[in-house]
């Protein structure tokens, strides 16, 4: 059976997920928003920034979220971003799909990591991605308008968000032209952490 279509980000307070920029990205307030995952003993090994880190619930969830998860789906804004930041063993070790306008033959990278490019649709990129994803469930990585594009779609079976104590102003909104219509929630979990608190959502068709 199929796995689920989900995502999972960190938002500020205001509804923020990144900087409008991508050259803001790693700047002081993405860094802020990110500051409750980076001392986290599995991310720090993932991305290999050494021994050590926090174990808890914090450290449980993005074990969790990266054990569950057979594939990725991102945009091509993010992709671009990620291209010019991840270290060469890039940290999702699983096949991701990017939905593009463009051809481009597959990049395969060190550590199961190949990027498969996709310039025929979200349909058909989360299609492969599913396929590829067997029995665990496919993550639609970002950014905020190819997540939006998913939701909006009816594709999206559930989400997660790390609400960060932090307030960015400006930005790319998680939710900004959502389908509000067609959209309803059901909460399935709140998890406060002294640094975040986790939310986890099923979406239903409204």
């Amino acid at each position: 059976m199929a796995g689920k279509v989900f995502f999972s980000v960190s938002m500020s307070l205001d509804g923020f997920i990144a900087p409008e920029s991508p050259e803001e990205l790693m700047g002081r307030l993405w860094m802020e928003l990110q500051h409750w995952v980076f001392p986290q003993r599995f991310f720090r090994e993932n991305l290999k920034l050494g021994k050590g880190g926090e174990e808890g619930r914090d450290n449980d969830i993005v074990r969790e979220t990266f054990e569950r998860t057979g594939a990725s789906v991102m945009g091509r804004r993010m992709f671009d971003a990620g291209e010019r930041m991840w270290p060469e063993e890039p940290p999702f070790h699983t096949p991701v799909f990017v939905v593009t306008h463009e051809r481009r033959d597959p990049w395969e990278r060190p550590g199961g990591t190949t990027f498969h490019f996709v310039n025929d649709g979200i349909e058909s990129a989360l299609e492969q991605a599913r396929e590829a994803a067997g029995e665990r469930d496919v993550r639609i990585a970002g950014g905020g308008a190819t997540i939006l594009e998913y939701v909006n779609a009816g594709l999206v079976d559930e989400f997660s968000i790390a609400l960060s104590p932090v307030l960015f102003g400006s930005g790319i909104r998680l939710f900004e032209g959502v389908d509000a219509g067609r959209v309803a929630l059901e909460q399935v979990r709140a998890e406060p952490s002294p640094r975040t608190t986790h939310l986890t959502y099923a979406v239903r068709e409204r």
